[in-house]
């Protein structure tokens, strides 16, 4: 840091000590000041009457002389001593308002002669582009009109480079420079240079030797600059994380069995051209430790011990100690307390360390905690969102029993709202012992969105989707989404509302209202302009269950190319859905934005015929489960995707009705690519039945995390089929539940424009009339 100024003039206080020195002053004054230098017989004469100081102030522009006064407080009602004319000067210094003051002493008088600070007449910034003059602005004290200072001056422009600093840039210069006007003015001028911000050069550990610093780079948040690292902006150094980091690594090792793993230092050394950091973390590993024997000692009165003890894994005696295993235990042991009516249990696990044979046994001791109620819950951090928001999501209020297991889930509720990047929920002391506050800390992000979808298929050529999302709309937590899409000739215009906390109640309110040209020449040789609106209404059923009841209204106009098959040449004219939905859905997940354990069941009906033209029901179900290997590192998922749609008084389902699969659906196969056909015009037809299984997994690939890569594999089986009519004249169709799959390898990548996902997909069971396809991409961004 470096503060450059003009060459000042320094102000030196001239200040003449009135005494009876060499004749200066009257005998007046030198009575006054005199004793300490005139001898006894002065000392024992009779005092003399004191003469009238008389003080003139000269030099001043634009302050009054009864002010310049009223700065010094001299005294009236005694004689002025030259101790009071020090701390007279001292005074207007202080004041800000004078560069130079001199006090000229004569008979009986004192003049003072000022030289006045002058004053700002325009502040302005120069070479600031990171920083507004808005922002800066209300950095600075010094305003326009107010006396200037070089101390002020400095002052300001050291907290614009604190300023700089807390937003990474420590290379940062500031040089106030003045300019000067006529009548005592002078503009001034902060001229800035930003600098880049300070990255991590170097991240090094010193003591570790059961894992490399590699390994250790992964755990922390900081990152080392790498190629690509400017892309992803993770390499900006940040002091926070540092403490941040210090947990992650004490995590990490008590997750594998080093209970006695400490952190000793955690040093940051900047380097000399101000633009990076050197980071060191010294740690001591410490030995590792194996579960010995676990109890469940209870103390609280009245609390029956049953099913405790059931809730301690045998299995893990002698297996790696694991901290998180441990709390994860005392979790279960307070819910089960909870559930029992003991909302004041505290479960505090006692580690009793072997250091000789490196076990630890585990004493649970089940308390009666203190009586403590929440006084208040305090929001920190939501610049957009609005407090009500995020207090719906939690499951206590002001006034409730203190519950962590309530809190935990709160925390779980505002997470899944997908609405901002960071999620804590920290407890102080109340106003009192029985009191406690909680405070809930969040850190906005990104909640609109643009989405782009590219992909390419060998039936309809380049597929695109633009999808344009907001789901936190003026931060009240309402969902707009405006989605075009364009496959072909194909073109999808959806508009969707939704409310999810109807008048802050847990009520789902919304509707959609659309508009579709679905020209499908190239794969069943008809197309369709359907336009539609429909309402929705959904609640919670139980703590993991909900359900969505719609009504959709649908106008459908099929055209039917002359060449097309008989079985969808029957469906051309207008035809008029009404049709009732409900959707059930089950979430055991572990996160709802990244679940790497639990699972989610989805089942929907749909029931048309109250009103409109159609007659039908439709039934889906979905259910797919998560599971985290390798502590997260790998994701693997399964799922299973089935539906079936049945028709009333013999009459064929409509082709746009049915079911279709391929492209995202069913990796490997282009989209409409398998299923019934007919023959004779490769026309896909759909079917009112289909079943698919998708397994996948995704892991890193080995490069540095920093870059977002990862690497996947899947595999897709399962059919389509069912038709209720399959002999047309002329017609040559094909119906049956034959079996696919494909297989194929996937690629995950972070971007500045958001996740990018490459598909590669090769087909493994096939028909020979299927049509397939190779190569898949997606990508979004976010504003």
């Amino acid at each position: 840091m470096r503060i450059t100024s003009l060459i000042w003039r320094r102000c030196v206080c001239r200040t003449v000590i009135l005494a009876a020195l060499a004749g200066m002053v009257g005998p007046g004054l030198a009575h006054d000041w005199g004793p300490p230098f005139l001898g006894s017989q002065a000392m024992a004469a009779q005092p003399k009457p004191q003469p009238q100081i008389k003080v003139t102030i000269e030099g001043n522009r634009r302050i009054e002389v009864g002010t310049i006064l009223a700065y010094m407080q001299l005294p009236t009602d005694r004689p002025i001593t030259a101790e009071d004319l020090n701390t007279a000067v001292r005074r207007l210094y202080g004041t800000g308002l004078f560069n130079d003051v001199e006090l000229i002493p004569g008979e009986n008088q004192v003049v003072v002669q000022v030289v006045e600070n002058p004053s700002i007449s325009v502040i302005a910034f120069e070479g600031n582009k990171v920083l507004k003059d808005d922002d800066l602005e209300k950095i600075i004290q010094l305003r326009p009109r107010l006396p200037f200072t070089r101390s002020a001056a400095e002052a300001d422009a050291q907290a614009i480079i604190e300023t700089y600093r807390r937003t990474g840039r420590y290379a940062a210069e500031v040089e106030p420079v003045i300019i000067e006007r006529s009548e005592n003015r002078v503009d001034l001028v902060f001229e800035i240079r930003e600098g880049k911000k300070a990255t991590v050069k170097s991240v090094d550990f010193v003591g570790n030797e059961r894992y490399g610093d590699g390994k250790l780079r992964g755990v922390i948040n900081t990152r080392q600059s790498g190629l690509f690292s400017w892309l992803l902006s993770k390499d900006i150094y940040d002091p926070d994380k540092l403490e941040l980091d210090k947990e992650e690594l004490r995590r990490f090792y008590l997750q594998r069995g080093y209970a006695d793993f400490t952190v000793l230092s955690a040093t940051a050394e900047l380097s000399p051209d101000r633009e990076g950091f050197h980071i060191t973390f010294t740690v001591d590993e410490g030995e590792k430790y194996t579960f010995g024997l676990m109890v469940v000692n209870i103390q609280a009165k009245g609390l029956d011990p049953e099913g405790f003890t059931a809730l301690l894994p045998a299995k893990l005696e002698g297996k790696t100690y694991d901290a998180s295993k441990v709390d994860d235990i005392a979790d279960q042991l307070t819910d089960l307390a909870g559930e029992r009516g003991f909302a004041f249990v505290q479960v505090q696990p006692r580690a009793n360390k072997n250091t000789e044979d490196r076990i630890i046994n585990i004493t649970f001791d089940v308390a009666e905690g203190s009586r403590i109620f929440v006084e208040r819950i305090d929001i920190e951090g939501n610049t957009r969102t609005l407090d009500r928001v995020i207090r719906r999501e939690m499951e206590l209020v002001e006034g409730d029993a203190f519950d962590t297991r309530k809190i935990r889930r709160s925390r779980t509720n505002i997470r899944g709202l997908d609405y901002f990047s960071k999620v804590d929920i920290e407890t102080e002391p109340g106003s009192s012992s029985d009191r406690a506050v909680l405070k809930i800390k969040v850190a906005e992000k990104s909640t609109g969105s643009l989405t782009l979808g590219v992909g390419f298929s060998s039936s309809v050529g380049p597929v695109g989707n633009i999808a344009l999302t907001e789901r936190n709309f003026l931060g009240r937590g309402q969902i707009v989404n405006a989605t075009v899409t364009a496959a072909g000739r194909t073109q999808v215009y959806n508009f969707n509302f939704t409310e999810p906390r109807f008048l802050d109640r847990d009520l789902l309110v919304g509707g959609r209202v659309f508009y579709l040209h679905d020209n499908r020449d190239n794969t069943s040789s008809f197309s369709v302009n359907s336009y539609g609106f429909g309402p929705r209404v959904g609640f919670p059923l139980s703590e993991d269950l909900d359900i969505l009841l719609s009504h959709d209204f649908v106008h459908d106009d099929i055209k039917v190319d002359p060449t097309a098959s008989a079985a969808i040449q029957a469906d051309a004219g207008s035809h008029i859905t009404s049709a009732v939905d409900y959707k059930l859905s089950y979430d055991k997940r572990n996160d709802p934005v990244e679940p790497t354990g639990g699972f989610l069941a989805t089942f929907e009906q749909s029931f048309a015929g109250l009103g409109g033209d159609q007659r039908f029901v439709k039934s889906d179900g979905t259910v797919k489960t998560w599971v985290g290997l390798f502590n997260d590192k790998v994701v693997a998922s399964a799922e299973l995707d089935a539906g079936a749609l049945f028709t009333f008084n013999n009459k064929d389902a409509l082709i746009t009705q049915r079911y279709f699969l391929g492209g995202n659906t069913f990796r490997g196969f282009a989209v409409d690519g398998l299923g019934p056909r007919d023959l004779t015009t490769n026309d896909a037809l759909g079917g009112n039945y289909y079943t698919v299984g998708r397994l996948q997994v995704s892991f890193p690939i080995g490069l540095p995390e920093e870059l977002g890569v990862y690497g996947g594999a899947f595999l897709d089986a399962g059919s389509l089929w069912g038709l209720d009519q399959t002999s047309f004249p002329g017609s040559n169709i094909t119906d049956s539940a034959d079996f696919r799959a494909s297989a194929g390898a996937l690629l995950f990548v972070s971007t500045p424009v958001g996740p990018l996902e490459l598909t590669f997909a090769y087909p493994i069971a096939k028909q020979s009339y299927d049509k397939t396809e190779f190569f898949r991409l997606s990508i979004g961004t976010r504003f």
